[in-house]
């Protein structure tokens, strides 16, 4: 395995597009692409028309081409939307039925094609990125972008322990399965039965695609994404298969955040407090004897050297790479949060509240963004993505999906708590939003952003300036690298 002192963080939806990967992965670092809301970015890039042809490119090297006639057919639109007009969805992720054979589906052929196009015009490792909190999804995505040839997978936002065993089955277009995360019903005294307690698993079959029979694939490379020693300890003792690495990631790092140790505790701006329990014992990382990136405050020149020194085999950087040129989010957006840092004014939070999934999420304050409780108060709630919904038990056993993020009296009405709604955002939508790709509403309304990043904007200040309003991919490389590499 060759090691990259540099790994791109895979950011958000879309934000990690295949134009940043593909930049990143040609410098001879570790480009990755985000495959969360992989199938919705698709279909929605192929009802804006496509114009410049790379997606239907890449979908015409795709093996299942009966597949991509449907896709074709019942998403693109040769001359795009017309103003106004809303994207038709893909569907929700759900355990079974037709609709989630769609959506694997549509899942599998997008992680296909932001892998293939990130892998063009280079020899560079190209890797992809999955929340483990966002299960149904994942294995899909995983087939599609091992179809590509995709060489690393990193996971975090959860304990991935199935996915090496996941990605070895895979490799060889064989069913895999994981384990569901379902809430059951709370037991209440004498109640006349109870929902049923066996685990659920969801399972995805390449041969349902047209797997069977091809040749075997690379089986790509798994770095967890971990935010402590004792959990890489964990992983590495008793995940079902090879684990080749890990990302270990500080509370400092953009989107989402492992909880602090020590709960409820909460400084002036209602932000969770981390402390001594929460930093990674590195002594204990090099005992695993498996190479670490360190992120989280480690995007500079310095922060690099510090992490070689300490062991690690380099940093994941996302901040940096997020606000260049290449990346997925929509150029306006982009020159806001710049201005703010030209002027020493950007203020990022960790909300506590923000994510439906309750892990804390950075969130950067901008005017007209969900950031905002005007722009938050006035979106009416509507849950018509559904990655970051919950499965539940319902009285009679069988699975439901609720997510704290839709409309409350929904929500309340399938057992959830109505304390758990509050301050809840539409991650989903708004992070669609953030990259270009928001949904049309009523009243010629379209979903507001809402940005993420890390704590550390000194970085971005000193790749841009007067003279200099935004910087690439390869100023990110140059910076990172040029002290140590002169």
């Amino acid at each position: 395995m060759t090691l990259s002192k540099v790994i791109q963080g895979g950011m958000g939806v879309a934000v990690s597009d295949w134009r940043l990967a593909r930049a990143v992965s040609s410098l001879g670092q570790l480009g990755v692409v985000s495959a969360t809301g992989i199938d919705t970015v698709l279909v929605r890039r192929l009802q804006d028309g496509d114009p410049e042809g790379v997606v239907r490119r890449a979908m015409a090297a795709f093996p299942f081409q009966e597949l991509v006639a449907s896709v074709l057919r019942h998403y693109f639109l040769p001359d795009g939307r017309a103003p106004g007009t809303r994207y038709k969805l893909a569907p929700k992720p759900t355990v079974a039925g037709r609709r989630s054979s769609l959506q694997q589906a549509l899942s599998m052929l997008g992680a296909y094609v932001e892998v293939f196009l990130a892998k063009e015009g280079h020899t560079g490792p190209v890797g992809v990125n999955l929340l483990t909190k966002i299960q149904l999804p994942n294995l899909a995505s995983l087939y599609g972008s091992m179809l590509a040839g995709v060489n690393y997978v990193l996971m975090g936002a959860g304990i991935p322990r199935e996915i090496p065993g996941a990605l070895d089955r895979l490799a060889q277009h064989l069913t895999a399965s994981l384990k569901l995360d379902v809430t059951e019903l709370q037991k209440s005294p004498g109640a006349a039965s109870e929902a049923s307690t066996a685990a659920a698993t969801f399972d995805f079959v390449p041969a349902d695609f047209g797997g069977d029979g091809l040749e075997p694939l690379r089986r790509p490379d798994f770095l967890p994404i971990v935010a402590s020693h004792s959990l890489a300890g964990v992983l590495k003792k008793k995940a079902n298969g090879s684990i080749e690495g890990f990302v270990v990631e500080g509370p400092t790092a953009g989107g989402h955040n492992a909880p602090p140790r020590v709960k409820s505790v909460f400084d002036g701006r209602g932000q969770p407090v981390y402390g001594e329990r929460d930093i990674v014992d590195l002594d204990k990382m090099r005992e695993l004897g498996l190479p670490f990136w360190l992120a989280g405050g480690y995007g500079s020149p310095e922060g690099l050297e510090d992490a070689l020194a300490h062991g690690a085999a380099g940093i994941q950087v996302g901040t940096l790479f997020a606000y260049c040129r290449e990346s997925g989010i929509a150029a306006e957006l982009k020159e806001r949060v710049l201005v703010q840092v030209a002027s020493g004014g950007v203020d990022v939070r960790t909300d506590p509240r923000a994510s439906p999934t309750g892990f804390p999420f950075k969130v950067v304050s901008l005017p007209g963004s969900a950031s905002h409780e005007d722009v938050y108060d006035a979106r009416r709630r509507v849950c018509d993505l559904g990655y970051l919904r919950e499965v539940y038990r319902m009285e009679d056993g069988s699975l439901g999906y609720r997510c704290a993020a839709e409309p409350v009296d929904v929500y309340v009405g399938k057992g959830g708590d109505v304390a758990d709604t509050v301050g809840r955002k539409c991650l989903c939508n708004s992070l669609m939003a953030n990259v270009g790709l928001g949904q049309e509403r009523l009243g010629g309304l379209t979903e507001a952003p809402l940005l993420t990043s890390g704590d550390d904007f000194a970085s971005v200040a000193r790749l841009i300036g007067p003279e200099r309003p935004s910087y690439t991919a390869a100023d990110v490389v140059a910076y990172l690298l040029g002290d140590l590499e002169a």
